[in-house]
């Protein structure tokens, strides 16, 4: 006999129904609305001010961090802050964004009667179309009014998440807008996992003593540098200064194993570089992100890629390096 679903279950049901709901709104309902708010705030000359209290507060300096992310220069001030002085913080080209589940917060009124008297463009995340916030604003996202999750459909909760849920897609969307890249991205994360996963490789490639011979030099030189570059691999320069080709630990011991037969002499001194390198070595250029030369490095199952600029070697990248790097 199967178990009545708990509460929790039922709260991510009602949630979820929400964000259905919600979703159904923006395609068919308020697609317009949602297209003018990002116009206004993608054509905006300043930032975006995000405004709220309460838990709508809480979720507009969420949003505001999510927006100044991605590409949108944003911050939240709180409404009461504003009325006592923090009003000087928003410019006159800013665009306000309102939260107001009601659309009746007293404390948005001074924003409010700011922005109009200096014409500033205002857009509201509000479940009140008919409300002080949603009659205000330039542009009103009018939030589907949905049961909170809440058992006495009272603390904000479905509310709240429809709220976020809406701002960060419009947030993405402003990324899809501006093309904001993945190295865009780095630009601000540059700390942490991420940040090291979306670093180019000119930064952290290893760039001095590189363990290069040109292609007329002996195997036994070539076998020095392998050695002394403990990489595992040798590069293998033309004579002005290409990368042609490489040579591994693998490729020395096939080698050594097809010339048991011959002299060392001839094996080690008479043999060139080029005779047993493998050509069309796998490069990448600088500006590659940490993250796609590990994903390099693992599909072609090798453990060292040369850095090429203009086909000439000026750094090296390890698996082992980009791991101890944080890029995983």
């Amino acid at each position: 006999m199967s178990q009545p679903p708990s509460s929790t279950v039922k709260s991510l049901r009602l949630a979820l129904s929400g964000l259905e709901v919600l979703l159904d709104e923006v395609q068919h309902g308020m697609q317009a609305q949602v297209e003018a708010a990002l116009d206004i705030i993608q054509s905006g000359a300043g930032r975006l001010i995000v405004v709220g209290v309460g838990k709508s507060g809480h979720i507009g300096a969420k949003l505001a961090a999510s927006f100044a992310s991605t590409g949108t220069p944003a911050f939240f001030v709180h409404p009461t802050e504003a009325s006592h002085g923090d009003l000087g913080m928003i410019a006159r080209e800013d665009v306000v964004m309102l939260i107001s589940k009601s659309g009746e917060t007293k404390e948005l009124q001074d924003i409010i009667a700011y922005c109009k008297r200096f014409g500033m463009k205002m857009i509201a995340l509000t479940s009140g179309a008919d409300s002080l916030v949603g009659r205000a604003a330039d542009v009103a996202l009018v939030l589907p009014s949905v049961r909170e999750a809440c058992p006495n459909d009272l603390a904000p909760t479905t509310s709240t998440l429809l709220t976020m849920a809406l701002g960060d897609a419009l947030a993405v969307a402003l990324v899809e807008r501006r093309g904001f890249s993945e190295r865009n991205f780095h630009d601000f994360h540059p700390g942490g996992k991420l940040g090291a996963q979306l670093v180019p490789v000119r930064d952290m490639m290893h760039a001095e003593n590189l363990p290069l011979v040109t292609e007329s030099a002996s195997i036994n030189e070539a076998l020095g540098v392998l050695t002394k570059g403990s990489l595992g691999v040798v590069g293998i320069t033309s004579a002005v200064g290409a990368l042609i080709g490489v040579i591994t630990d693998g490729d020395v011991r096939r080698y050594l194993a097809r010339s048991a037969e011959r002299s060392m002499k001839a094996a080690l001194w008479e043999t060139t570089a080029r005779e047993i390198m493998s050509d069309n070595p796998i490069t990448i250029p600088p500006e590659t992100m940490a993250v796609e030369a590990l994903a390099l490095l693992q599909s072609h199952k090798i453990s060292v890629l040369f850095v090429v600029e203009a086909g000439q070697p000026i750094g090296i990248v390890s698996f082992l390096s980009l791991l101890q790097a944080g890029v995983a």
